[in-house]
């Protein structure tokens, strides 16, 4: 096939000759396709997780990953990141603090994680459910998870170009979109966007991080809902349904949970009265 005439696609995509079927009429062209390959964490030697991530924004995923994963406690213990290229990925080579490396062995797993998968290669059920922070209690206008969602269809780069990654963005209180990251899984945008949030030019204090809210393009799942309690965010706003583990953890932590946010509208599942909406009634008891 002869090479089609394209724009140089965005960081995190290369282009793919394809044939396009379209009103009955087919036609080669060039195509953006979103990369994804393995990205191996590794913590002083350790490889701790293999995950399959778009290559870009890595030293944000490395820390926002030893965040939200409970490894690192705080930024300070990460003290550098290598990123190799090997044969079959990507190696992050973390240099973190001896409390990370004790904490990485007393709970020493290896994750196979896939685009949807959250807990793979978790070894205990103790695990799963982690202790989280208590989150303070923030108003916000529903109006500014309404335009947060508007909004940040305008920062999806990568998204507009191949229609196959999800993003996730840190808000102020009103809405505004002030950081963004994307990548092919959900659980990755939202660990860069942790990462960013944490380190280098967009780094927003811990105070004004807690008065915003995070921003998401996919469902609420429990793990989406965990990371953004460590990160120490008051409020979640997701375009997609939450699961009822997701709802149970983000009532249990404080979290603002909101899910179906598209337009106008939206759905309160959790401290409903932040938006200024009635109050929900007791929680159905657990089976």
């Amino acid at each position: 096939m002869k090479p089609m005439d394209a724009p140089l696609p965005p960081a995190g995509a290369r282009l793919a000759q394809v044939v396009a079927r379209r009103d009955g009429a087919a036609a080669p062209q060039a195509d953006a396709l979103a990369e994804e390959l393995p990205v191996a964490l590794v913590f002083n030697g350790i490889t701790h997780a293999v995950m399959l991530a778009t290559p870009m924004d890595l030293a944000d995923f490395a820390l926002g990953f030893g965040l939200t994963e409970g490894l690192l406690d705080h930024a300070g213990e990460l003290y550098g990141v290598d990123e190799v290229r090997v044969a079959d990925g990507i190696e992050l080579r973390l240099d973190v603090a001896a409390a990370c490396e004790w904490r990485l062995k007393e709970r020493r797993r290896t994750l196979a994680g896939r685009t949807g998968c959250g807990l793979c290669g978790t070894d205990s059920l103790a695990q799963v459910r982690q202790v989280l922070p208590m989150l303070p209690a923030v108003a916000f206008d529903p109006a500014a998870f309404g335009r947060a969602q508007r909004d940040l269809r305008q920062w999806q780069v990568l998204q507009h170009s191949t229609g196959a990654t999800h993003a996730a963005a840190w808000c102020a209180t009103d809405g505004t979109v002030r950081v963004v990251r994307e990548d092919v899984g959900r659980h990755n945008a939202l660990d860069k966007l942790v990462g960013a949030l944490q380190r280098g030019p967009q780094a927003v204090p811990a105070q004004e991080r807690a008065q915003g809210f995070l921003c998401i393009t996919s469902r609420a799942s429990f793990e989406m809902v965990q990371k953004t309690a460590r990160a120490g965010v008051a409020a979640l706003a997701a375009v997609s349904a939450p699961t009822a583990l997701a709802v149970d953890t983000a009532r249990g932590c404080g979290l603002l949970l909101a899910g179906f946010v598209r337009g106008d509208d939206l759905v309160a599942y959790s401290f409903s009265e932040r938006l200024g909406l009635p109050a929900l009634g007791p929680t159905t008891p657990d089976l």
